[in-house]
């Protein structure tokens, strides 16, 4: 990954950091935020996406829409399999993150699952048996307060006029009924799903309807809450050099408090409320190893009605958002 990255520069991230915050803005805006051209923006941004560096694809919310329960998988293996485990769940389709870590767990994982029938289906039937594990750990995922399509890497002096357009958290009505998806919102975002930057027309011949009409409905899909778009790149190549999960208990009574402060941070990229021995779990990058000692007493320490609190150092990661992480972007052929 070092000698992917040797050619990339201020303006190559100020592109990355502008999708990031907003996958579908015009070039334009990518432009003026990036401080130069848009000539400039388009080609060094097909230049990224054909090295694997960079990639954004429409995601659907699969807690808002109904189509599934999100689950968090945390793993512990015999000593040597962590990365042959991980493997294993990275190739289910029901995989939509997969990674391994160092501490008192070994891989992490997070897979949709229909409901919460299918629960005991998956722990007996599938993960359970995998050769390696010896212990498995389930929170269910009841509410997300930032997701990794939120986040702010911040490397931008002036992202005026870039935003994906939906609600912020706490505007969101999380108790009503999930939203449903007809015929036609399913295959935009399908195909989507494939390429987030589709143009309206490409999108409309795809999925045989009008470019007007498509527009129509991805905008609702927006501020519905059911369709987001992800700009798949790794921490590392904005300079975020740590990434970790962070596991708490926290008093039911603050983890509403607790879940807004820390999705307020600026390391956090995604942040759920959970059930299970940890009710609040999030994913965190730092600038590097050297911040960690100060985030976990600063920034954990300072949260409201914190009990316990684990970390586990993010040290290979398979899969994000559905998408297998190119093998040359990864950290182990890093060191290899």
């Amino acid at each position: 990954m070092v000698a992917i990255m040797q050619g990339m520069d201020d303006v190559d991230r100020a592109i990355i950091a502008a999708l990031q915050l907003d996958g579908r803005a015009p070039w334009h805006a990518v432009a003026r935020a990036a401080g130069t051209s848009e000539a400039t923006v388009k080609r060094r941004a097909a230049r990224l996406e054909e090295s694997g560096l960079l990639r954004v694809i429409g995601v659907v919310d699969v807690l808002r829409c109904g189509l599934g329960i999100p689950v968090l998988m945390r793993m512990r293996c015999r000593p040597g399999e962590s990365l042959h485990v991980a493997e294993q769940i990275a190739a289910r389709p029901q995989a939509r993150f997969v990674c391994v870590v160092t501490g008192t767990a070994d891989c992490v994982a997070e897979l949709v699952v229909p409901g919460p029938g299918d629960f005991v289906r998956l722990l007996d039937a599938d993960l359970r048996r995998l050769d390696g594990v010896l212990e498995t750990e389930t929170l269910a995922v009841m509410r997300t307060f930032i997701s990794n399509h939120d986040w702010d890497p911040g490397l931008l002096d002036d992202p005026a006029g870039l935003g994906g357009g939906s609600l912020p958290f706490e505007e969101q009505i999380w108790e009503d009924p999930p939203e449903r998806l007809d015929d036609l919102e399913r295959a935009i975002v399908d195909a989507l799903g494939d390429s987030g930057r589709m143009p309206y027309s490409e999108l409309a011949r795809r999925v045989g309807s009008s470019e007007a009409t498509v527009r129509r409905r991805v905008d609702s899909l927006v501020k519905r809450g059911c369709l987001r778009f992800r700009t798949l790149a790794e921490p590392s190549v904005l300079g975020f050099g740590t990434e970790l999960f962070l596991w708490v208990d926290v008093d039911p009574a603050h983890l509403d408090r607790a879940g807004q402060q820390l999705a307020g941070h600026s390391g956090t990229k995604y942040l759920s409320a959970t059930t299970g021995r940890y009710n609040l779990v999030g994913q965190v990058v730092l600038r590097h190893y050297g911040e960690l000692y100060r985030y976990t007493t600063d920034v954990v320490g300072a949260l409201p009605g914190v009990r316990s609190a684990d970390v586990t150092l993010q040290i290979d990661t398979l899969k994000r958002a559905w998408v297998p992480v190119p093998a040359r972007l990864r950290a182990n052929e890093e060191e290899q």
